[in-house]
Protein backbone atom coordinates (compact mmCIF):
# COMPACT_ATOMS: atom_id res chain seq x y z
CA UNK A 1 0.00 0.00 0.00
CA UNK A 2 1.21 3.37 -0.86
CA UNK A 3 1.11 6.11 2.36
CA UNK A 4 0.74 9.73 1.62
CA UNK A 5 4.22 11.46 0.87
CA UNK A 6 2.95 14.72 1.05
CA UNK A 7 0.82 16.55 -1.62
CA UNK A 8 2.78 19.57 -3.20
CA UNK A 9 0.96 22.37 -5.20
CA UNK A 10 1.05 25.84 -6.27
CA UNK A 11 -1.43 28.22 -5.59
CA UNK A 12 -2.96 28.66 -8.58
CA UNK A 13 -3.42 24.78 -8.93
CA UNK A 14 -5.37 24.05 -5.52
CA UNK A 15 -8.47 23.78 -6.91
CA UNK A 16 -7.58 21.13 -9.50
CA UNK A 17 -5.69 18.99 -7.24
CA UNK A 18 -8.74 19.11 -4.59
CA UNK A 19 -10.77 17.71 -7.46
CA UNK A 20 -8.47 14.81 -8.08
CA UNK A 21 -7.29 14.21 -4.18
CA UNK A 22 -7.30 10.43 -4.58
CA UNK A 23 -3.40 10.79 -5.74
CA UNK A 24 -0.54 11.13 -3.83
CA UNK A 25 1.25 12.84 -7.07
CA UNK A 26 2.12 16.67 -7.34
CA UNK A 27 0.56 19.08 -9.47
CA UNK A 28 0.76 21.87 -11.35
CA UNK A 29 -1.89 23.98 -13.60
CA UNK A 30 -1.26 22.06 -16.29
CA UNK A 31 -1.67 19.30 -14.88
CA UNK A 32 1.81 17.65 -15.31
CA UNK A 33 3.98 16.69 -12.31
CA UNK A 34 5.38 19.81 -10.57
CA UNK A 35 6.15 21.84 -7.15
CA UNK A 36 5.94 24.86 -8.44
CA UNK A 37 4.16 27.08 -11.53
CA UNK A 38 5.46 29.94 -13.46
CA UNK A 39 3.45 32.78 -15.45
CA UNK A 40 3.92 33.33 -18.86
CA UNK A 41 4.38 37.03 -17.99
CA UNK A 42 6.43 36.87 -15.07
CA UNK A 43 9.49 34.83 -13.32
CA UNK A 44 7.79 34.83 -10.12
CA UNK A 45 7.25 31.32 -8.91
CA UNK A 46 4.00 30.61 -6.75
CA UNK A 47 3.92 29.78 -3.37
CA UNK A 48 3.99 25.89 -2.94
CA UNK A 49 0.98 24.68 -1.00
CA UNK A 50 0.75 21.32 1.02
CA UNK A 51 -2.78 19.59 1.64
CA UNK A 52 -3.41 17.09 4.94
CA UNK A 53 -4.41 13.69 3.60
CA UNK A 54 -7.31 13.54 5.55
CA UNK A 55 -8.96 16.44 4.75
CA UNK A 56 -7.94 17.71 1.91
CA UNK A 57 -7.47 21.14 3.81
CA UNK A 58 -4.44 23.19 3.06
CA UNK A 59 -2.09 22.43 5.72
CA UNK A 60 0.47 25.30 6.79
CA UNK A 61 3.37 23.24 5.71
CA UNK A 62 5.46 19.96 4.33
CA UNK A 63 6.21 18.66 8.59
CA UNK A 64 2.27 19.09 8.92
CA UNK A 65 0.98 17.51 6.28
CA UNK A 66 3.25 14.30 6.67
CA UNK A 67 3.10 13.92 10.25
CA UNK A 68 1.71 10.24 11.42
CA UNK A 69 -1.96 9.86 12.24
CA UNK A 70 -3.02 9.31 15.24
CA UNK A 71 -5.98 7.16 15.99
CA UNK A 72 -8.12 7.12 19.23
CA UNK A 73 -10.86 4.43 20.49
CA UNK A 74 -13.80 6.80 22.04
CA UNK A 75 -16.87 5.72 24.16
CA UNK A 76 -19.99 6.73 22.35
CA UNK A 77 -21.99 4.99 25.27
CA UNK A 78 -24.42 7.96 27.33
CA UNK A 79 -22.55 7.93 30.04
CA UNK A 80 -19.94 9.12 27.97
CA UNK A 81 -21.37 12.01 26.77
CA UNK A 82 -20.52 14.77 26.06
CA UNK A 83 -16.62 13.06 24.63
CA UNK A 84 -13.36 15.73 24.38
CA UNK A 85 -12.31 15.68 21.35
CA UNK A 86 -14.34 14.10 18.22
CA UNK A 87 -15.19 17.65 17.35
CA UNK A 88 -11.54 18.65 16.33
CA UNK A 89 -10.79 15.27 14.21
CA UNK A 90 -10.21 14.77 10.53
CA UNK A 91 -11.81 11.27 10.70
CA UNK A 92 -14.74 9.12 12.52
CA UNK A 93 -15.35 5.74 11.88
CA UNK A 94 -18.43 4.30 13.79
CA UNK A 95 -18.48 0.50 14.62
CA UNK A 96 -20.87 -1.47 16.00
CA UNK A 97 -19.72 -3.04 19.25
CA UNK A 98 -21.86 -5.35 21.97
CA UNK A 99 -25.12 -4.66 23.37
CA UNK A 100 -25.86 -3.08 19.92
CA UNK A 101 -24.12 0.18 20.89
CA UNK A 102 -21.56 2.03 18.56
CA UNK A 103 -17.55 3.14 19.43
CA UNK A 104 -15.96 5.69 17.62
CA UNK A 105 -12.52 5.03 15.82
CA UNK A 106 -11.32 8.58 15.67
CA UNK A 107 -8.48 9.47 13.61
CA UNK A 108 -6.11 13.01 14.23
CA UNK A 109 -3.79 14.65 11.76
CA UNK A 110 -4.28 18.32 10.93
CA UNK A 111 -5.42 19.08 14.55
CA UNK A 112 -5.40 17.93 18.21
CA UNK A 113 -6.97 17.96 21.49
CA UNK A 114 -6.02 19.26 24.41
CA UNK A 115 -8.72 16.69 26.24
CA UNK A 116 -9.12 13.74 24.73
CA UNK A 117 -11.64 11.06 25.61
CA UNK A 118 -12.91 9.13 27.14
CA UNK A 119 -10.74 6.56 25.74
CA UNK A 120 -11.95 2.82 25.74
CA UNK A 121 -10.92 -0.45 24.38
CA UNK A 122 -9.82 -2.26 21.26
CA UNK A 123 -12.24 -4.39 18.86
CA UNK A 124 -11.72 -6.45 15.97
CA UNK A 125 -12.75 -4.15 13.65
CA UNK A 126 -10.36 -2.02 13.98
CA UNK A 127 -7.68 -3.96 12.93
CA UNK A 128 -8.57 -3.50 9.06
CA UNK A 129 -8.75 0.46 9.71
CA UNK A 130 -4.91 0.51 11.71
CA UNK A 131 -3.88 -1.58 8.63
CA UNK A 132 -4.65 0.89 5.93
CA UNK A 133 -4.04 4.15 8.41
CA UNK A 134 -1.04 3.12 10.13
CA UNK A 135 0.33 5.90 12.68
CA UNK A 136 -0.41 5.86 16.31
CA UNK A 137 -3.43 4.44 18.16
CA UNK A 138 -4.34 5.21 21.53
CA UNK A 139 -6.95 2.99 23.58
CA UNK A 140 -7.32 1.79 26.85
CA UNK A 141 -6.74 -1.97 26.54
CA UNK A 142 -8.95 -5.08 25.34
CA UNK A 143 -9.09 -8.85 24.81
CA UNK A 144 -5.92 -10.16 24.14
CA UNK A 145 -6.54 -11.31 20.45
CA UNK A 146 -7.87 -8.16 19.58
CA UNK A 147 -4.66 -6.26 21.29
CA UNK A 148 -2.20 -8.67 19.28
CA UNK A 149 -4.61 -7.99 15.29
CA UNK A 150 -4.23 -4.22 16.37
CA UNK A 151 -0.03 -4.64 16.70
CA UNK A 152 0.11 -6.95 14.10
CA UNK A 153 -0.59 -4.39 11.66
CA UNK A 154 2.33 -2.37 12.28
CA UNK A 155 1.08 0.57 14.47
CA UNK A 156 2.98 2.55 17.12
CA UNK A 157 1.16 1.35 20.16
CA UNK A 158 0.53 4.35 22.87
CA UNK A 159 -2.02 2.64 24.52
CA UNK A 160 -2.81 2.76 28.15
CA UNK A 161 -1.07 -0.53 28.49
CA UNK A 162 2.33 0.50 26.36
CA UNK A 163 4.96 2.74 27.26
CA UNK A 164 2.99 5.54 26.94
CA UNK A 165 0.81 4.37 29.60
CA UNK A 166 1.86 7.30 32.19
CA UNK A 167 0.06 10.04 29.36
CA UNK A 168 -3.43 9.32 30.68
CA UNK A 169 -5.57 9.66 33.50
CA UNK A 170 -8.81 9.79 35.03
CA UNK A 171 -11.52 11.81 35.97
CA UNK A 172 -13.36 11.76 39.47
CA UNK A 173 -16.03 13.44 37.78
CA UNK A 174 -16.89 10.42 35.68
CA UNK A 175 -17.34 6.56 36.84
CA UNK A 176 -15.02 4.11 35.10
CA UNK A 177 -14.53 2.72 32.67
CA UNK A 178 -15.79 6.37 31.01
CA UNK A 179 -13.42 8.42 32.65
CA UNK A 180 -9.77 7.34 30.86
CA UNK A 181 -8.44 10.62 29.23
CA UNK A 182 -5.33 11.96 27.73
CA UNK A 183 -4.13 14.59 25.45
CA UNK A 184 -2.84 13.89 21.60
CA UNK A 185 -0.15 16.44 21.92
CA UNK A 186 0.98 14.31 25.40
CA UNK A 187 0.65 11.17 23.29
CA UNK A 188 2.57 12.94 20.25
CA UNK A 189 5.62 13.68 22.29
CA UNK A 190 5.77 10.39 23.75
CA UNK A 191 5.85 8.65 20.04
CA UNK A 192 8.63 11.42 19.27
CA UNK A 193 9.84 10.39 15.59
CA UNK A 194 7.69 7.26 15.66
CA UNK A 195 4.96 6.84 12.81
CA UNK A 196 4.12 7.05 9.15
CA UNK A 197 2.22 9.51 7.54
CA UNK A 198 -1.50 8.31 6.43
CA UNK A 199 -2.59 7.60 2.62
CA UNK A 200 -5.21 9.84 0.86
CA UNK A 201 -9.03 8.39 1.83
CA UNK A 202 -11.09 10.47 0.24
CA UNK A 203 -10.97 12.04 -3.36
CA UNK A 204 -12.16 16.22 -2.77
CA UNK A 205 -14.02 18.66 -5.08
CA UNK A 206 -13.33 21.78 -5.22
CA UNK A 207 -14.34 23.79 -1.60
CA UNK A 208 -17.53 25.56 -1.92
CA UNK A 209 -18.66 23.27 -5.21
CA UNK A 210 -21.99 21.44 -5.48
CA UNK A 211 -21.68 17.72 -4.73
CA UNK A 212 -22.76 16.32 -8.50
CA UNK A 213 -23.24 12.57 -8.66
CA UNK A 214 -25.88 10.98 -10.56
CA UNK A 215 -29.12 10.64 -8.72
CA UNK A 216 -27.96 13.26 -5.61
CA UNK A 217 -30.93 15.03 -4.59
CA UNK A 218 -31.33 17.50 -1.45
CA UNK A 219 -32.32 16.33 2.06
CA UNK A 220 -32.20 18.40 5.53
CA UNK A 221 -31.67 15.44 7.61
CA UNK A 222 -31.30 11.86 7.67
CA UNK A 223 -31.11 8.88 10.30
CA UNK A 224 -28.44 6.33 10.62
CA UNK A 225 -30.31 2.64 12.41
CA UNK A 226 -27.35 0.93 14.07
CA UNK A 227 -29.73 -0.91 16.59
CA UNK A 228 -32.85 -0.62 18.19
CA UNK A 229 -30.28 0.97 20.94
CA UNK A 230 -28.43 3.45 18.51
CA UNK A 231 -29.92 5.55 15.92
CA UNK A 232 -27.51 8.22 14.24
CA UNK A 233 -28.91 11.52 13.69
CA UNK A 234 -27.94 14.17 11.40
CA UNK A 235 -28.99 17.43 10.29
CA UNK A 236 -28.04 19.72 7.44
CA UNK A 237 -26.60 23.30 8.59
CA UNK A 238 -26.12 25.86 5.89
CA UNK A 239 -24.13 27.77 7.99
CA UNK A 240 -21.23 25.36 8.88
CA UNK A 241 -21.64 23.71 4.88
CA UNK A 242 -21.72 20.07 7.15
CA UNK A 243 -24.14 18.27 9.53
CA UNK A 244 -24.56 18.32 12.89
CA UNK A 245 -25.15 15.45 14.94
CA UNK A 246 -27.12 13.70 17.51
CA UNK A 247 -27.66 10.61 18.96
CA UNK A 248 -30.69 9.01 19.92
CA UNK A 249 -32.67 12.33 19.60
CA UNK A 250 -29.46 13.63 21.91
CA UNK A 251 -27.70 16.76 19.69
CA UNK A 252 -23.79 15.92 20.38
CA UNK A 253 -21.28 18.42 21.59
CA UNK A 254 -18.07 18.46 22.27
CA UNK A 255 -16.92 18.85 26.39
CA UNK A 256 -14.34 21.59 25.64
CA UNK A 257 -15.82 23.68 23.15
CA UNK A 258 -19.37 23.26 23.87
CA UNK A 259 -19.81 23.27 19.64
CA UNK A 260 -21.90 20.94 18.22
CA UNK A 261 -20.50 17.88 16.66
CA UNK A 262 -20.23 17.78 12.90
CA UNK A 263 -19.06 16.91 9.51
CA UNK A 264 -18.65 18.11 6.00
CA UNK A 265 -19.43 14.77 4.98
CA UNK A 266 -21.22 11.22 6.56
CA UNK A 267 -20.85 8.05 4.29
CA UNK A 268 -22.75 5.17 5.28
CA UNK A 269 -21.22 1.78 4.25
CA UNK A 270 -23.39 -1.15 4.77
CA UNK A 271 -21.45 -4.71 5.44
CA UNK A 272 -21.76 -7.88 7.05
CA UNK A 273 -20.83 -8.39 10.89
CA UNK A 274 -19.99 -11.92 12.59
CA UNK A 275 -19.89 -12.75 15.79
CA UNK A 276 -16.02 -13.09 17.36
CA UNK A 277 -16.36 -15.76 19.26
CA UNK A 278 -16.49 -13.55 22.49
CA UNK A 279 -18.60 -11.68 24.92
CA UNK A 280 -18.41 -8.83 27.21
CA UNK A 281 -19.10 -8.69 31.11
CA UNK A 282 -22.66 -9.05 30.66
CA UNK A 283 -22.73 -11.78 28.03
CA UNK A 284 -23.37 -9.74 25.29
CA UNK A 285 -21.60 -11.23 21.09
CA UNK A 286 -18.83 -8.95 20.62
CA UNK A 287 -19.43 -8.87 16.72
CA UNK A 288 -16.38 -7.45 13.85
CA UNK A 289 -17.31 -5.88 10.89
CA UNK A 290 -16.26 -7.79 7.34
CA UNK A 291 -14.60 -4.18 5.59
CA UNK A 292 -13.05 -6.16 3.10
CA UNK A 293 -14.93 -6.71 0.20
CA UNK A 294 -17.88 -4.25 -1.40
CA UNK A 295 -21.30 -2.91 -0.07
CA UNK A 296 -23.48 -0.20 -0.94
CA UNK A 297 -22.97 3.34 0.20
CA UNK A 298 -24.86 6.52 0.82
CA UNK A 299 -23.00 9.89 0.39
CA UNK A 300 -24.16 12.96 2.28
CA UNK A 301 -22.36 15.99 1.38
CA UNK A 302 -23.53 19.39 0.47
CA UNK A 303 -27.00 19.28 1.48
CA UNK A 304 -27.24 16.13 -0.85
CA UNK A 305 -27.62 12.78 -0.49
CA UNK A 306 -26.36 10.02 -3.20
CA UNK A 307 -25.96 6.29 -3.39
CA UNK A 308 -23.19 4.45 -4.62
CA UNK A 309 -20.90 1.43 -3.81
CA UNK A 310 -17.68 1.18 -1.57
CA UNK A 311 -15.11 -1.54 -2.24
CA UNK A 312 -11.77 -2.19 -0.07
CA UNK A 313 -9.81 -5.05 -1.93
CA UNK A 314 -7.69 -6.03 1.45
CA UNK A 315 -7.40 -5.37 4.96
CA UNK A 316 -4.59 -2.63 4.08
CA UNK A 317 -5.85 -1.17 1.08
CA UNK A 318 -7.95 2.22 0.93
CA UNK A 319 -11.63 2.16 0.42
CA UNK A 320 -12.52 3.00 -3.15
CA UNK A 321 -16.22 5.02 -3.05
CA UNK A 322 -17.91 5.15 -6.32
CA UNK A 323 -21.55 6.39 -7.82
CA UNK A 324 -24.18 4.33 -9.39
CA UNK A 325 -22.06 4.77 -12.60
CA UNK A 326 -18.85 3.46 -11.60
CA UNK A 327 -17.46 7.06 -11.16
CA UNK A 328 -15.25 8.42 -8.12
CA UNK A 329 -17.17 10.51 -5.43
CA UNK A 330 -15.69 13.60 -4.78
CA UNK A 331 -16.37 14.94 -1.42
CA UNK A 332 -16.48 18.53 0.56
CA UNK A 333 -12.57 19.19 1.48
CA UNK A 334 -13.03 19.31 5.65
CA UNK A 335 -13.95 16.03 8.11
CA UNK A 336 -15.42 12.91 6.98
CA UNK A 337 -17.51 10.59 9.02
CA UNK A 338 -18.24 7.08 7.97
CA UNK A 339 -20.59 4.73 9.96
CA UNK A 340 -19.90 1.19 9.37
CA UNK A 341 -23.61 -0.79 9.49
CA UNK A 342 -24.64 -3.75 9.36
CA UNK A 343 -26.76 -4.87 6.54
CA UNK A 344 -30.53 -4.32 7.59
CA UNK A 345 -29.84 -0.93 8.84
CA UNK A 346 -32.28 1.23 8.34
CA UNK A 347 -31.03 4.58 6.21
CA UNK A 348 -33.71 7.62 6.07
CA UNK A 349 -33.46 10.96 4.89
CA UNK A 350 -35.89 14.08 4.43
Amino acid sequence: MSKFKGLVVTGIALSTILAACGSSASTSSSGSSSTSSTSNTSNTTSPTQYLYPLTGLVAPSEAAATRPSLEVKIDNAPQAWPQSGVDSSDVVYEEMVEGGLTRYFVVFQSHGSSVLGPIRSVRASDADLLATLGGLFAYSGGIPTFVADARATGIIDVGANSFAGGDYYRLSTRLAPHNLYSSTSVLRKSAAGKGSPPPILFKYRKSGSAFSVPGARSVTSFNVEFSGAVTAQWTWSPQIDGWTRATNGTPQVGAVSGQAISAQNVIVELMPYSNTGFVDPAGNPVPVADEVGTGQAYFFSGGKEASGTWTKTASNAVVQYATTTGKPVFLQPGRTWVEMVEIGGRVTAN
